[in-house]
Formats: C-alpha cells, sequence, structure tokens
C-alpha cells in the first residue's frame, strides 16, 4: 500500500486490465476519470510489447486486475507495474455501479476496474513479489492438492466399479489410497481370476507388498476363499473388471508423480529461511508446514493483523447488525486452500499439543459439532501463528504455557489449559 496520501496523488494514469486465455483488453484513465487509452491485444510476445509500448507513454501507471497470480500477472509485475488486485465479487460491484441494466462487456469490466481504482485505490494494498523459492513451493504445494484430488476421485470410481462386481476386494482392504490395494486389483482382476491363483499366490502378494498382519492375514485369506460366492453377473464382471484394472493402472501412475512432488516439496522447504519457524508447529508435519509456508509468503506486511490473516483462511466470522438484529456467519469468501490446510493442522494438532486437545474438548462440551470446534482452533492458531511469522520465532510449548498460566487458564477434568490467545514471543 502507498505510503500517505501524497504518493498517491501524484499517479495520473490508471489501468483496468480485463484478462483472457488468448486476449486482454486495457482501458486508461487519467485522474479526472477521462478515457485516454483502450485497446485490445493478443496474448503473444508482439502483444506484450505492444502494451509496454502503449503504457510508456503513460507516467507510474497502476494496474487494477481481477486476479492476484498467473502469467499475466507476473509479466505486469515484472515490468514494474503497480499491481492491485480486485476481488471478483468487488469488480461485479463496480461493474454493476458503471452500468446498472446488467450490460457486460470485456471493455466495460475494464474500464470499471479503471475508474474504481483512480477513486478507491488509495486504500488498496498493490501486490508484491514472492521470492523464486516461496513462489516455486506455493505452486507445487496447490499443484500436490489438485493431484491428490484427483487420486481421491479415481478411488472414488474404482470403488465403485468393485462394489458392483467384487465385493470381496472392498471387504478385504480398508484403505484404497495405497499402491498395494490397486496392486491386488491388477494381479486379480476378477473373484474367478483370485480362486484360480490359489491360496500361495495369495499369500506370496501378501508378503511381497507387505501386507502379512497377525490381525488380518487369516481374515484376508478366508475371504480371498468366497470371492465367487457374492460377485456380479458374468456381463458385469467381464465390464467393471476392465475399468477397475484401467483406474488402478492410473492410479499407480499418479501416485509416482505424487511421490516425485513430495520429495521437491521437501528440498524447497528445507531450503527456505522460515523451514524452522512453520516446521516448529505442532502437527503440520512435512506435508502441512511446508502449505502454510507457501499460503502465507515471505512479505510480513501482507497481512497487518492476526484478524487479516484469520479473515483471508476463513476462521474468523462474518457479523450482521442491523438495528435490534446481531448475527453471527460462517464466513465463505476466503482462501479455500489455506483454509482447508488450516482445518487439517488444527485435528492433527490436538495429537501434539495438550492445550489444543483440551480446547477442542471444551467446544465440544459447549454442544459444538467437531466441524466447529476444529474451525475455532485454527481460529487461535492463526492468531499464534502470525506472531510467530512477525517476530519469526519458533513455537515453543513450554514458554507458551509459562504465557499463558500468567494471564490465567483454564481447567477440563484434571488437565490445566493456558488460554491460547498470546503467544512465545509476547513474553
Amino acid at each position: 500500500m502507498d505510503k500517505g496520501t501524497d504518493s498517491w496523488s501524484q499517479r495520473t494514469a490508471f489501468v483496468g486490465f480485463d484478462w483472457a486465455s488468448d486476449h486482454h483488453d486495457v482501458v486508461l484513465v487519467d485522474r479526472q476519470g477521462k478515457v485516454v487509452e483502450e485497446f485490445r491485444f493478443d496474448h503473444t510476445a508482439e502483444g506484450w510489447q505492444f502494451l509496454i509500448k502503449k503504457l510508456r507513454r503513460h507516467p507510474d501507471p497502476a494496474v487494477a486486475i481481477e486476479t492476484s497470480s498467473g502469467a499475466v500477472v507476473e509479466r505486469l509485475l515484472g515490468a514494474g507495474y503497480a499491481v492491485y488486485p480486485v476481488n471478483p465479487k468487488a469488480a461485479k460491484r463496480y461493474r454493476e455501479r458503471k452500468a446498472p441494466g446488467g450490460t457486460k462487456t470485456d471493455r466495460l469490466d475494464a474500464w470499471s476496474l479503471a475508474d474504481a481504482l483512480r477513486l478507491d485505490g488509495h486504500t488498496w494494498r498493490p501486490l508484491k513479489s514472492d521470492d523464486p523459492l516461496t513462489a516455486e513451493l506455493r505452486l507445487l504445494c496447490r499443484d500436490e492438492i489438485a493431484l491428490i484430488e484427483q487420486r481421491t476421485a479415481l478411488v472414488c470410481q474404482l470403488r465403485a466399479a468393485l462394489r458392483e462386481y467384487y465385493p470381496v476386494a472392498l471387504e478385504a482392504f480398508d484403505h484404497w489410497t495405497v499402491p498395494p490395494a490397486w496392486a491386488f486389483i491388477e494381479a486379480f482382476p476378477t473373484p474367478a481370476a483370485l480362486i484360480a491363483a490359489g491360496k500361495r499366490k495369495w499369500e506370496k502378494f501378501l508378503h511381497t507388498h507387505k501386507l502379512y498382519r497377525p490381525q488380518t492375514y487369516q481374515k484376508r485369506l478366508g475371504l480371498f476363499a468366497q470371492a465367487q460366492t457374492f460377485c456380479g453377473s458374468e456381463a458385469t464382471t467381464n465390464a467393471k473388471s476392465m475399468l477397475a484394472v484401467a483406474l488402478a493402472s492410473q492410479l499407480h501412475v499418479l501416485q509416482r508423480h505424487l511421490d516425485k512432488f513430495r520429495d521437491q516439496i521437501e528440498k524447497l522447504f528445507a531450503k527456505h529461511p522460515d523451514h524452522d519457524l512453520f516446521g516448529s508447529l505442532p502437527g503440520a508435519g512435512g506435508k502441512l508446514a511446508p502449505r502454510l509456508l507457501a499460503e502465507l509468503g515471505d512479505n510480513r506486511e501482507r497481512f497487518g493483523s492476526p484478524e487479516a490473516l484469520q479473515c483471508h483462511a476463513g476462521t474468523a466470522p462474518v457479523s450482521f447488525q442491523s438495528g435490534q438484529l446481531n448475527r453471527v456467519r460462517f464466513r465463505r469468501a476466503c482462501h479455500k486452500v489455506l483454509r482447508y490446510t488450516v482445518h487439517l493442522w488444527a485435528d492433527r494438532s490436538r495429537r501434539k499439543s495438550p492445550w489444543a486437545d483440551a480446547y477442542c474438548h471444551k467446544k465440544r462440551a459447549e454442544g459444538q459439532s467437531h466441524t466447529c470446534a476444529l474451525h475455532c482452533l485454527g481460529q487461535r492458531w492463526l492468531k499464534i501463528l502470525w506472531k510467530m511469522w512477525q517476530t519469526r520465532e519458533r513455537y515453543d510449548p513450554e514458554l507458551h504455557q509459562r504465557n499463558q498460566l500468567k494471564h490465567g487458564s483454564w481447567v477440563i477434568g484434571l488437565i490445566s489449559v493456558p488460554d491460547a490467545s498470546l503467544t512465545t514471543a509476547e513474553a
């Protein structure tokens, strides 16, 4: 954000940038709101050279755009322009203010963004480029999550196919996100193939894939022996077995690439200056700590208060007050990746942090659901994390507990649990 109003008052060019996959529309207005430039250019090297040439005519232009990431934003930042991201819902409101009748065109979108930047931009915060290490880590973590979602979809399709013709396989394996379960379908694609293989091959498969467990070994062998007592018809088996093998094969390939993603994420996370800080978070572990780091980034000015971070992550509730009406509701407008990551972290932190576990029990005792209790716990953890992030201090549970006891505590059963609103950095 520009410091003071003087630096903003010196700006004379405000650019609205409506982006698309193959072309972009640009409208430039001056301080009085007059349109001085409007044009469309292709998303090519020549098109971007044309844009830069056009904007060179205007000193220090500021650019408003309806996104905060991607190739277009990277090019604008790389060219040295001040880029101001606009939330899509806010952009819609600005457009409706300019065209109340519901008209929507690319040129209108660009013009409304430019004029909004001219009028309200002094209160907006410009984007700042993250260092390449953080940017790469963020992209890898987000892409890893997308691949995990694809794996989940394939697993659901595989289980649906097995339910139609091979229920024994579903009963024999509890977890279908691990390669041994997929390998079983490839080795024994039908109940008939499983019976024909015989007990020796069953045992060899279980030992090869390290599935020999005293509590499950005999149960699995018993299920395998009864594979044909309850299965699909011949037609269903012939068709769905082909689908199941195809899905199992895709899952193996996808998992190999997920392993490569995980290795690269761990390498980059180990190199990052904030590795020790985020690595000290209870329950974050090797998967969630890099995601938290990537989403917060390295720009300490991005979130000016813990409340700003909590709103961004969606843990802060939304208040609605009008006259005698006063309500609080769930915040839906937030960063979804960070929300899900914080939710998982709050759940896992209960196993590593006594106060976190006791806090969840307290919320459950108050009548809240498990999900709501984790939501409240995530709100507390983010306040702690924000302070750690600002001071660059690691999480110290002992110092943390002393701080909380100093400011009061609550007791659940025989567990004395400190108030989690303060952090080790506030001693």
